[in-house]
């Protein structure tokens, strides 16, 4: 059966020698795996581009709940993506953020709440023009909240943190929205992120190495 739904592409890999099986979030059924064929050929040209991180798609698809990889019968990009794909800072957000998503989600069936929150933050960061270096502590912070383990002011994050400074950081990011100003060192930053994937790691079973946050950190090192 055919379904309308919107999605957001976590990750891609090749499959034989013009395919790719792609993960894309979707709204309607949660973290889905689709096969699509002959979209690395010649006669394809640019429809890769779809399934970059971070995409927001509108799709229609075939769904059996049964099935562990479906397969999409119409897609088209839903809001372009004008400054994350060509923006050095912002793209290496976007992939570590995108790889944390697809190593965080687990669920299947409806997710409106988190499915929104995931949605709305990548067009909030594509939009911003400055003031964004903090982006991925913020998501982070703020994602726990949909995963089912929010932190808050009395949370035992705040106690692995032991450094009050850190801690009035964290209670800003967590509070503020993402285009509030917080001023953070490279230093505090780097730190920030090591406790939250400790964090992470605590609460969602399997997550293995993160491979992006060492671009990330050369990245935002290098702009200091």
């Amino acid at each position: 059966m055919l379904h309308k739904t919107r999605g957001v592409v976590f990750k891609y890999f090749k499959y034989r020698d013009t395919s790719i099986i792609v993960k894309i979030f979707t709204e309607a059924f949660g973290l889905q795996t689709y096969v699509v064929n002959g979209v690395r050929s010649s006669k394809s040209k640019g429809r890769i581009a779809l399934y970059q991180p971070l995409t927001l798609l509108d799709l229609v698809v075939y769904h059996k709940p049964s099935s562990d990889i479906n397969r999409i019968s119409e897609i088209k990009c839903s809001s372009p993506l004008k400054t994350i794909p060509y923006d050095i800072v912002k793209s290496s957000l976007g992939v570590f953020m995108a790889e944390l998503l697809y190593k965080s989600i687990k669920e299947e069936g409806e997710v409106a709440d988190l499915y929104e929150f995931v949605h709305h933050s990548i067009e909030i960061l594509d939009h911003m023009e400055e003031n964004y270096l903090n982006f991925h502590l913020q998501f982070l912070l703020k994602l726990t909240k949909y995963l089912g383990f929010g932190i808050t002011s009395s949370d035992q994050f705040f106690l692995l943190l032991s450094d009050d400074h850190l801690s009035e950081i964290t209670h800003l990011l967590l509070n503020e929205s993402f285009t509030s100003e917080v001023g953070i060192k490279n230093s505090e930053r780097r730190m920030l992120l090591e406790h939250l994937i400790a964090f992470y790691k605590v609460h969602i079973d399997n997550m293995g190495e993160v491979k992006s946050i060492k671009i990330l950190r050369e990245v935002l090192e290098d702009i200091q």
